[in-house]
């Protein structure tokens, strides 16, 4: 499976870069979705687009399909699983026909969301209730809900960082490092791996951004600033990727690596960390089971940074559920997508944090808890301005090319100085957010 689950592509649709949607499917007028009073009444076939081909093909959407129908059995639903999500859907969203139910695509904007999606209330009384409400709001009105919210990290090998001698959570990038040549020095395993090759892991370091400083308003920042100063997130960040890799602490050869083989390497303890997020979790341990190892043995760290002697770690949406504007079975539409938040358990089938706020964390962060790291949600106001700017400078913030040259730097394969290429990165960032106004 890769990592089309959020989100990612999550890491989600935050992790993906936002541009103007030329699409015509759009209406004017927004619409509500109203939530059914009396399920035994709703009826209707609903089209629910998804990116979880694997769930498709295995057959486990089907199974939430049948539970959903002990609580609406006139509804039927059926599934359509795009490989290639984002560009699917951006050409059916030239049409009407785009499902009743879909995940937000990145490319549209949000102040077009009305246009696009019909309204599920209000986000002061939906945030009672549920997380990320604003990632989808607009004048007031929420038009998406994600089902899971996750957090990055670093997934490791708990035996190969004990081998090693490490038994406590390194607490700045210098520790990080020092660890990792332990690791290095008394184990067989490759200390840290970047799976260059598959690309889209090296975007999960943008996120990143809050944790350092344990900063709710750090997507205000970047609008307003440069991503790259000084004791920045994303310099800080980035620099630790770097650091990594030029102090020969990653694999040999990164246009080499492979994602799917690597879940396997760091069960076994061939590898001993990968920067991904909780939602790797659960596939690693699949991992470690079919190789006949113990699961137990892989876990989740933060980033290696503290505020007031605390870790922080950001928690963000995956991506959002909406209703189809154009959909003619609206309550229905609506219907699926609050059993599915609410009641499926697809949050706890894929060790994800719940959007509903009373509901406790995943097993994959007790030891979060127990160490008392503060989890955080990001203000998203600025978040369209950011990946307004982000297209504007070229940057990629959310692509995978600028952290591969990254790493071409590091490993020698390209010239240039590390301040060199992250000052540029911050120039180009900042005459682009005046342009736009910042």
């Amino acid at each position: 499976m890769n990592r089309r689950t959020n989100l990612a592509a999550a890491l989600g649709a935050t992790a993906l870069l936002l541009a103007a949607c030329t699409g015509t499917g759009g209406s004017a007028k927004g619409a509500e979705a109203d939530a059914p009073a009396d399920p035994a009444k709703v009826s209707g076939t609903i089209t629910v687009l998804t990116q979880r081909t694997d769930l498709v093909q295995d057959g486990t959407m089907k199974k939430y399909a049948a539970e959903f129908n002990r609580t609406y059995p006139k509804v039927k639903v059926k599934f359509q699983a795009l490989t290639d999500y984002e560009a699917e859907v951006k050409i059916r969203m030239n049409t009407e026909n785009y499902g009743d139910v879909l995940l937000i695509p990145a490319v549209i904007k949000k102040s077009d969301y009305p246009r696009f999606f019909a309204s599920l209330g209000t986000q002061s009384e939906r945030a009672k209730k549920y997380r990320f409400t604003d990632f989808t709001t607009v004048d007031g009105k929420v038009y998406g809900q994600s089902p899971i919210g996750v957090t990055p990290g670093f997934v490791y090998n708990k035996r190969v960082w004990k081998q090693a001698g490490v038994t406590r959570w390194p607490t700045t990038p210098a520790e990080f490092l020092t660890d990792l040549r332990a690791i290095k020095n008394k184990t067989g395993a490759t200390p840290y791996y970047t799976n260059f090759a598959a690309q889209w892991p090296l975007t999960s370091w943008t996120f990143v951004n809050g944790s350092v400083h344990c900063d709710t308003q750090a997507t205000t920042r970047l609008a307003d600033g440069d991503p790259w100063a000084p004791g920045a997130d994303l310099r800080v960040g980035d620099t630790l990727l770097y650091d990594i890799v030029h102090q020969h602490l990653a694999e040999n050869d990164p246009t080499t690596t492979n994602w799917e083989a690597s879940k396997a390497q760091l069960a076994k303890g061939r590898i001993a960390t990968q920067w991904l997020g909780t939602w790797a979790v659960i596939q690693f341990q699949d991992a470690a089971k079919k190789a006949g190892v113990s699961p137990d043995d892989i876990g989740f760290m933060p980033f290696p940074a503290q505020v007031g002697g605390r870790f922080c770690a950001v928690v963000g949406p995956d991506y959002n559920q909406a209703v189809n504007v154009h959909s003619a079975h609206k309550e229905a539409a609506r219907a699926w997508i609050d059993w599915f938040t609410d009641k499926s358990g697809y949050d706890r089938d894929n060790l994800a944090v719940s959007p509903l706020k009373d509901a406790p964390l995943p097993t994959v962060l007790k030891p979060y808890e127990d160490a008392g790291v503060k989890l955080i949600e990001l203000n998203d106001a600025a978040g369209a301005k950011v990946k307004l700017i982000d297209s504007q400078s070229e940057v990629g913030l959310y692509a995978p090319d600028y952290r591969q040259k990254l790493v071409d730097l590091a490993r020698g394969a390209r010239g240039g100085s590390l301040d060199g290429f992250l000052n540029d990165l911050g120039q180009k960032w900042t005459r682009a957010a005046k342009a736009a106004g910042s």
